[in-house]
């Protein structure tokens, strides 16, 4: 068989001339044969095959210029390229699914502190007992943890690089001051997005003061209570758990380079808990002004990936830093007398395993008595890092 013309090609690959005329401009299927006086674009059969796949990629939702990326490669090779899209697609469609629960939840509900009883009378508002601890370790020269728990917030912070103590408790300061700021009804979220921009600000001041600006930042995982609700904050690799009738959630997702190959399906969470890079993040409070790597003084490092590689990375800027998908994971929390919440560096579950922790969450009576518990699990496990525990019980 020939060449093809535009025309016949296009029915054949089942794309527009006029698509195929721009993936000709963007080098993403360029025609076998131009006419040099009339332009007219000739195709051969055998780049139907790539036609083909350029329309499915483009089905998917992908862009043109991980396309021309995936075209490029061997096909195992791709196939792992367009397996790490989705799983960046389904994270994404994901955190949209719960704000968008939040919003139909938010339009339709009357306020939660007027909901009636079966008896008709008003049901009285829930309230937290909380307590929070930070230690050094057995291993590190200093705290670069910070953790606090008020009335209405709950805040862990996971500083790196030699300024990263500054780093978190600045952080930290931020989120404190919601303790007494006014928070509009149905605004939490807002609320939260605002400090953590506020966060992120007081952090790049803190790089600012630092010879290496890029290597500072910290971690954040930080909720706020109303009574009734709690919403959550959350860009690193500390954690959020839930303990509700005995059964442990994390409720957080670790923005880590490892934890991007697991959602691809590249590791297993076994052996992503013993993988030399499991503590490289791909988001945090940073100092960087632009995409670069930094060797943290503590556990981690701030990967320096764009936000299109194959790991669905960013460049670890953080809030405010102006990178794709750098920002924090907000969600909001219908709170259930009886819940109990831990806030926690990776000092404590990087190191001591899940069952552990959930042992003492649910076998231990009072706060303070938990995070002592935690705080003392971690170092017998060798107290690798620092280790910050913040617990909250809902009455």
């Amino acid at each position: 068989m020939g060449l093809l013309g535009i025309g016949a090609f296009a029915r054949a690959a089942r794309l527009s001339p006029k698509a195929l005329r721009l993936y000709d401009e963007l080098g993403l299927l360029k025609p076998a044969h131009v006419d040099p006086v009339t332009g007219y674009r000739r195709y051969a059969p055998d780049q139907l095959e790539q036609a083909r796949l350029v329309a499915w990629l483009r089905r998917i939702g992908m862009p043109l210029a991980r396309i021309r990326t995936v075209c490029g490669l061997e096909p195992d090779a791709a196939a792992q390229e367009v397996r790490s899209y989705w799983a960046r697609v389904e994270a994404d469609t994901a955190a949209r699914r719960d704000l968008a629960a939040f919003l139909v939840d938010h339009l339709t509900r009357k306020d939660p502190a007027m909901a009636s009883t079966t008896t008709g009378t008003p049901s009285a508002p829930l309230n937290i007992r909380y307590a929070a601890l930070s230690d050094q370790g057995l291993v590190r020269e200093s705290n670069q943890d910070a953790a606090f728990a008020g009335s209405r917030v709950l805040a862990v912070a996971d500083g790196f690089g030699r300024s990263g103590g500054p780093a978190s408790a600045a952080a930290i300061d931020v989120f404190k001051r919601l303790e007494t700021e006014p928070v509009p009804a149905g605004n939490l979220l807002n609320s939260l997005e605002d400090a953590a921009e506020r966060a992120g600000r007081a952090v790049r001041d803190v790089a600012a003061a630092d010879p290496a600006p890029d290597t500072v930042g910290t971690t954040l995982t930080a909720m706020l209570w109303t009574g009734s609700q709690l919403a959550l904050v959350h860009i690193g690799d500390s954690r959020a758990y839930l303990l509700r009738d005995g059964e442990l959630f994390q409720i957080t997702h670790d923005h880590t380079q490892v934890q991007a190959m697991v959602d691809e399906g590249r590791l297993s969470a076994d052996e992503a808990a013993s993988h030399p890079q499991r503590a490289l993040l791909l988001r945090a409070l940073s100092g960087a002004a632009a995409a670069g790597a930094g060797a943290r003084s503590g556990s981690d490092s701030v990967s320096g990936a764009g936000s299109g590689s194959g790991s669905g990375s960013s460049s670890g800027v953080g809030v405010g830093g102006g990178a794709r998908g750098a920002g924090p994971d907000l969600r909001l929390h219908d709170a259930v007398a009886g819940d109990r919440y831990l806030l926690c560096s990776d000092g404590l579950s990087a190191v001591v395993p899940s069952e552990r922790v959930s042992e003492v969450l649910a076998g231990t009576p009072g706060p303070e008595d938990v995070v002592r518990e935690l705080v003392d699990l971690a170092r017998e496990f060798g107290g690798p890092d620092n280790v910050s525990c913040v617990v909250a019980d809902v009455g």
